[in-house]
């Protein structure tokens, strides 16, 4: 048991936060760049979010609002 949490400690320290640690270690050298590339994430998460709630509202045009739309109501 004790090493499955040793390997689940080094897959998140060793593996999974390179590149946080890349980032850090960016800072220090350029803080435009590290903030640059924080924020094209950003933006990449906005348009996301944007592209979700267009199909949210497609779909949302699309259903059947009637009060017979389920067999259940009518």
């Amino acid at each position: 048991m004790e090493s499955l949490i040793e390997g689940i400690a080094y897959l998140f320290e060793e593996i999974l936060m390179v590149p946080f640690e890349w980032l850090r270690e960016l800072e220090l050298e350029s803080w435009w760049l590290a903030n640059t590339v924080t924020w094209i994430a950003i933006l990449v998460l906005c348009i996301a979010v944007l592209y979700w709630m267009k199909q949210l509202k497609a779909y949302d045009a699309e259903e059947d609002k009637t009060q017979t739309g389920h067999s259940f109501l009518g």
